[in-house]
């Protein structure tokens, strides 16, 4: 059993260098722990998934670039998430706003290649398959 993920989350990007923090709207009406739920739609740049410091990926084009100018030394960018899917693959049972709710073993794709994954679900009382 994976356990619900909710707002206050701490989320890790692969080429970010610092964990970042879920945010989940109120808008979904289901708490868990005390915090609102997540489900697998939450997963917006800059309203759910916020920056994770500076990115270090070279298949986004501001690092790239950066990297370029400096003669091939890697110089990482600020991060600018680029999520394009929703979360994968979520709870198969559980619904959260008509939606599969997020638990911690689910991850998502940033366009630059990242992986971002759930370090600290943000409660540890609600279980979920």
């Amino acid at each position: 059993m994976g356990l619900q993920v909710v707002n206050s989350a701490v989320l890790q990007c692969s080429f970010g260098a610092a964990p970042s923090t879920l945010i989940v709207l109120p808008a979904h009406r289901t708490m868990a722990g005390g915090q609102p739920a997540a489900n697998i739609s939450d997963q917006k740049p800059m309203v759910n998934i916020p920056p994770f410091g500076m990115c270090m990926s070279l298949a986004n084009p501001t690092v790239a670039a950066a990297t370029a100018a400096a003669l091939g030394v890697l110089t990482p960018m600020p991060c600018v998430p680029v999520i394009p899917a929703p979360w994968v693959p979520g709870s198969p049972t559980v619904m959260v706003d008509s939606m599969p709710a997020l638990n911690n073993s689910s991850q998502c794709l940033c366009a630059w290649a990242g992986v971002i994954g759930i370090k600290v679900p943000g409660q540890f009382t609600v279980q979920i398959p």
